[in-house]
C-alpha cells in the first residue's frame, strides 16, 4: 500500500504545477496548464479514501513531469511574436 501524501506534499505539488505553467512562452498554453492544475485539485479535494488520494497524487506527479518535458519543447519552438495578452501585462 502506498503511503498517503501529507498536506504539505500536496500543496508542494500544486505550487510546482503552477510554477511550471509560468515556463511556457505561449499565453494560451500557460493559462491552460494553470487552469488544468487548479481544476484537477478542485475535483480531488473531496477524496477521503487513502488509496484514491495516493492515486490522484501519483497522477499529479506524472502530470508535473509531462509538463516539465513539454515546457522544454515549447521553449525551443517559442513564437517570435508575443501574444497580445503578454504585451498587455508587461
Amino acid at each position: 500500500m502506498a503511503a498517503v501524501p501529507s498536506r504539505s506534499e500536496i500543496l508542494c505539488l500544486f505550487r510546482s504545477l503552477l510554477r511550471i505553467s509560468g515556463k511556457f512562452p505561449d499565453y494560451n498554453i500557460r493559462e491552460y496548464v494553470r487552469r488544468r492544475a487548479a481544476d484537477g485539485f478542485r475535483e480531488n479535494r473531496v477524496l477521503t479514501d487513502a488509496s484514491s488520494i495516493s492515486s490522484a497524487f501519483a497522477d499529479g506527479k506524472s502530470q508535473l513531469e509531462a509538463a516539465k518535458r513539454q515546457a522544454v519543447v515549447y521553449s525551443l519552438y517559442a513564437p517570435k511574436v508575443k501574444s497580445i495578452m503578454d504585451i498587455g501585462t508587461a
